[in-house]
């Protein structure tokens, strides 16, 4: 019976990880059905690299390029905002405090990470953006910069906790090999400690930024929506989910418009994925 039940186990385990690839290529196959039929008015490369989204005008342009690079911008701020300061956070929580301060610290993270993102985007529009405003003397505070900020913020309960595991999950043995040897506390934790647990940050700052890439109404609420190539992270921008948020419900299906929005999705369908790929390689480098 016993080796009965571990079979019917281990294919259950096969067959959910199975399904799993089988839903992300059923989701990919949906998108691209949609989406390829915009070519009949415009070209793939026209599309990737097109400065100008006009969807509606006469004749349509479909270039994403500014909303590309309103993305990457937006994103690769928010990251070096918030891994720095979850890094930080969780080498705190882990390894320096103690007692009751630990474990408040730890449920006001997870506090942090449910709290909705419009409600973020709300808080963002009432203090980041007329902050950002004044501080930077700006026309206006609907910036890559606030949405960067905000984004951060969304982004730091996730890296922390996930950091916090992978600090804690360290066998003492080595930090107190290091300790014994004459390091002090902090070379330990640099030199040690760290290192011991890069795959777990590493993965818990790749979560992050797919969380930042994939997050949609604090961006849409406080980045200008400016379809424009950002030349500054002081000008506002456009993400790509933004423009699919604010644009699905009002486009009529089976318009060239409506195919330019499911072929959005794949865009930002591939770039998580060569998020995860690069992880995935960077992950198994530092293993060997």
């Amino acid at each position: 019976m016993r080796k009965i039940r571990e079979f019917i186990i281990e294919k259950l385990i096969l067959l959910s990880g199975l399904a799993s690839i089988l839903f992300v290529l059923l989701i990919f196959v949906f998108l691209f059905k949609e989406g390829i039929s915009l070519f009949r008015v415009t070209s793939l490369w026209d599309f990737l690299s097109g400065e100008n989204w006009y969807p509606i005008s006469d004749p349509p342009k479909f270039g994403i390029l500014p909303l590309i690079l309103g993305s990457i911008v937006v994103t690769i701020t928010a990251a070096i905002i918030s891994v720095p300061i979850s890094i930080a956070c969780a080498f705190y929580i882990a390894e320096i405090a103690k007692g009751w301060t630990k474990e408040t610290l730890k449920a006001g993270v997870e506090l942090l990470a449910a709290i909705p993102s419009v409600v973020i985007g709300f808080i963002g529009m009432v203090t980041i953006v007329p902050f950002v405003r004044q501080i930077f003397d700006l026309p206006t505070g609907l910036t890559a910069l606030t949405g960067a900020i905000t984004l951060a913020f969304m982004a730091i309960p996730t890296i922390v906790s996930i950091s916090e595991d992978a600090i804690t999950a360290v066998p003492k043995q080595y930090k107190e090999a290091a300790l014994a040897l004459g390091a002090t506390k902090w070379q330990a934790m640099y030199r040690v400690v760290f290192h011991a647990a890069i795959p777990g940050i590493a993965a818990a700052i790749m979560l992050g930024i797919g969380r930042v890439i994939g997050e949609t109404m604090a961006v849409m609420m406080i980045t200008g929506n400016a379809a424009v190539i950002p030349k500054s992270i002081f000008r506002p921008v456009r993400t790509l989910t933004a423009t699919v948020a604010a644009e699905m419900g009002e486009t009529v299906q089976g318009s060239p418009h409506f195919y330019a929005l499911f072929l959005i999705g794949i865009v930002l369908f591939a770039i998580t994925f060569l998020i995860n790929l690069t992880a995935d390689i960077f992950l198994r480098k530092i293993k060997r």
